[in-house]
């Protein structure tokens, strides 16, 4: 998250943060991004608030938004989100009006033994046959995730 939100920053984007308050009534105060001011973030009681955060700023309000759902690694709340925003891709309440790119970065191959479940469930018969690809883009490295996101709003190469 260090390189996207210090080159969101440095390309004078808006960028903030969901934190999770920690559980037994203790509210997280530190460990903020060494990038972003403290009140740059929404902190959070339940992990459904920060989810629905998360989708708010994903969805597109026009066609000249240009967001993205970028799924990096990281462990089960992670794959919590991951999960939910496939889901809500899958029953078209986001992107059904303007398409939202949802990338899964598989750096180093971290969620291959992911991939290879889905596609069991597509072989058992639990998920139709190429439905989930259609759903999202999986990426190796940085530059096949910028081409992709270039082409997908046709956005001519920069110098």
């Amino acid at each position: 998250m260090d390189a996207a939100t210090r080159g969101a920053l440095e390309a004078g984007k808006l960028v903030g943060g969901f934190k999770i308050g920690k559980e037994a009534g203790e509210w997280t105060s530190t460990n903020f991004h060494p990038y972003l001011p403290s009140d740059a973030y929404l902190t959070c009681r339940f992990f459904s608030a920060r989810k629905h955060g998360l989708v708010d700023a994903a969805v597109r309000k026009s066609i000249s938004d240009r967001t993205a759902v970028v799924a990096l690694p990281g462990g089960v709340g992670t794959l919590d989100e991951i999960f939910e925003i496939l889901a809500l891709i899958q029953l078209q309440r986001i992107g059904s009006d303007l398409p939202v790119p949802f990338l899964v970065m598989n750096y180093d191959s971290f969620y291959s033994k992911l991939l290879d479940f889905l596609d069991s469930c597509e072989g058992w018969g639990t998920v139709s046959k190429g439905e989930i690809v259609s759903l999202w883009k999986v990426c190796n490295g940085n530059a096949e995730a910028l081409e992709y996101l270039s082409d997908f709003y046709d956005i001519p190469p920069s110098k």
